[in-house]
């Protein structure tokens, strides 16, 4: 006796055995009850999910004789009568499948149309089912169109297909459209717990739901791994059999994995990486499960309340993962296993990308992959002093008008020479000008006083102006001609009202963050709070927004203070802040911006380009140096 394989032996008989399809059960069973019936049915959904299932069951409703040869139309077919036996078997004249991945051409679909004008021989309808109907030839969807629209009473079309975006939309529109989604691992765990009982064959749980995840959606792949499993492991499913067939990696590793990427090992990461090498376990399963994973860990961190499925013997170990690493990081690692699978394949070994994408959230965790002093960069050198006037000038025109100003040779002068100028401070930087060489070849000297331009005084220049370059005047007004800009408004700032417990807080979060003791979410918890009180085991905070007031950053703010010497309870409020290191920070980068705007817009320079040449300041190019 010949082996059927479980796929072909429990394939569903009627709609009731049917698993995971239960919107398209409910509609077809209600339209045979009601007898509303439509002529055409398209089936789409991916491989394994039941589509030539559905039309054969379909066409035994449509078909069935009943116990006793009298039944009708029915949502429950018999499965004994001559038509259900037939159908089942393949053998029913009025049944036909026709596969379009072979025969996709005209001449094959006009053979089957011409079998459409001779009514039913044995059945109540007959039924033409055309399997992965996107195959087919325009030509042969053009031949089909119009049987396909008006068909004979008695003739009903089922189409079915995996890719429905390549069915022209005029065939779409005469049909009944249903589609088959993929099954849920718990569906086909579910599944293949009853068939190993009806079989008498011991499987391990955790087996079971390996298998139903390799499935990806598909019962018939589910079904057909399980066959391989059961000879693979000799009658028997257990977890260590299934898990060295299918080349996944074992949970404890993708949980050691996780631990050692929270607490920044990067030499534990490299270690375990060498042990799936030596196992011979694959990148693409490890990243695949390590994603599984942190999406739970995601949930819990959300969601701590939600139940956790005790069936699930790391539950416990994922929980405590979760609650210990940040859900900023729990985010960024899903996110590089996500991508880094897609990497695998264009890396020279994939334990090479393996090893690269685990060390990724190291290089952008601070803290983690620190260098000694002597590896680290040297600071950047003090910008040099300013070039000369001439070099100045074409700095000026450039920032004034983006047209390319070329700086020739400067004429000799015929000015008496002036002294050095003294350094000017410029936002915070001091510039120490050179020796003038002279004006620029566009400047003329002729019968002009050279003239002194007064800065004001709230720019913030302490050192006396220095003597800028005579401009020729026109003879008569011209519309180019600027006046003389005075010193801008001071914008808007935020309301700041300083206080010396603000001082004391902003001091201690500027040297936490340079000593990278809090970072992302935590960082913007402390710099966003104000410090109202201090006690001596316990400080105040106030904060705005409620989205920073997370449990996890709290725990990791205090451990950074506990780092800094002050081992105090923290408590948070909600409320106005009038005094927070972010308000400080922003208060100075105005202050900052608005004197480089002053010091650009009354420069004399600037005033001459703006009046001789009809340049103009575009604000949003004005740094602070």
């Amino acid at each position: 006796m010949s082996y059927l394989v479980l796929a072909r032996k429990y394939r569903p008989r009627n709609f009731t055995e049917m698993v995971g399809q239960e919107h398209v059960v409910q509609a077809l069973t209600n339209a045979l009850v009601q007898q509303r019936l439509h002529h055409a049915y398209l089936f789409t959904g991916t491989r394994g999910v039941g589509k030539t299932t559905v039309s054969r069951i379909l066409a035994k409703s449509l078909n069935c004789q009943g116990l006793d040869g009298q039944g009708g139309i029915t949502a429950e077919p018999c499965g004994v009568c001559q038509a259900c036996r037939d159908i089942d078997a393949g053998r029913f004249v009025d049944y036909t499948e026709l596969d379009a991945a072979s025969n996709r051409g005209v001449d094959e679909v006009q053979s089957l149309l011409e079998q459409a004008v001779y009514k039913p021989v044995q059945g109540r309808f007959k039924v033409f089912m055309i399997d992965e109907v996107h195959m087919l030839t325009n030509t042969a969807f053009n031949a089909m169109l119009k049987t396909l629209e008006e068909p004979p009473e008695y003739l009903k079309f089922v189409l079915a297909t995996t890719d429905p975006q390549k069915v022209p939309v005029t065939v779409l529109s005469r049909c009944l459209q249903f589609n088959l989604r993929p099954m849920a691992p718990e569906t086909v765990f579910e599944h293949l717990t009853q068939v190993l009982t009806q079989e008498h064959i011991p499987a391990e749980p955790l087996a079971l739901r390996m298998l139903a995840r390799a499935a990806r959606g598909s019962m018939r792949d589910a079904l057909s791994l399980t066959d391989q499993a059961i000879a693979f492991g000799s009658g028997q499913l257990q977890e260590a059999t299934v898990r060295q067939m299918l080349g996944t990696v074992d949970r404890t590793h993708v949980l050691q994995l996780i631990d050692a990427l929270d607490r920044a090992d990067g030499a534990a990461v490299v270690d375990l990486v060498e042990t799936l090498r030596r196992n011979g376990l694959s990148a693409a399963s490890t990243l695949e499960d390590m994603s599984l994973v942190l999406q739970r860990m995601a949930v819990i961190q959300a969601v701590p309340n939600r139940a956790q499925d005790d069936s699930d013997p790391d539950a416990a170990e994922i929980t405590r993962l979760a609650q210990g690493m940040a859900a900023d990081e729990t985010q960024l690692l899903y996110s590089l296993c996500l991508h880094g699978r897609g990497e695998l394949g264009l890396a020279p070994d994939e334990y090479v990308a393996l090893t690269m994408v685990l060390l990724r959230l190291l290089a952008f965790k601070p803290g983690a992959m620190t260098s000694t002093p002597a590896e680290k960069k040297s600071p950047r050198p003090a910008p040099e002093p300013l070039k000369p006037v001439v070099a100045k000038v074409a700095q000026v025109a450039q920032v004034a008008n983006p047209a390319p100003v070329v700086a020739a040779h400067p004429a000799p002068s015929r000015l008496p020479p002036q002294p050095a100028p003294a350094p000017v401070a410029i936002a915070g930087a001091v510039a120490a000008p050179a020796q003038d060489d002279g004006p620029p070849p566009w400047v003329d000297l002729d019968d002009e006083e050279p003239f002194v331009a007064d800065i004001p005084a709230e720019v913030g220049l302490d050192a006396p102006p220095f003597q800028a370059l005579p401009v020729r005047e026109t003879s008569a007004p011209s519309a180019r001609t600027a006046p003389r800009r005075d010193a801008p408004e001071r914008p808007a700032t935020v309301a700041l009202i300083p206080t010396e417990e603000g001082e004391f807080w902003a001091a201690l979060v500027r040297e936490m963050v340079e000593k990278e003791l809090i970072n992302a979410l935590v960082r913007e918890l402390a710099l966003q709070s104000q410090l109202l009180g201090r006690d001596t085991d316990r400080w105040q905070l106030r904060l705005e927004r409620e989205s920073l007031n997370q449990p996890t950053a709290r725990e990791r703010l205090k451990a950074a203070l506990s780092a800094m010497g002050h081992a105090v309870e923290l408590g948070f409020e909600l409320g106005k802040v009038s005094d927070s290191p972010w308000l400080r920070n922003t208060v100075a980068a105005n202050e900052r911006q608005w004197a480089a705007q002053a010091l650009i817009e009354n420069d004399p320079l600037v005033q001459a380009m703006l009046r001789d040449f009809g340049g103009k300041i575009v604000p949003d190019s004005v740094q602070p140096i």
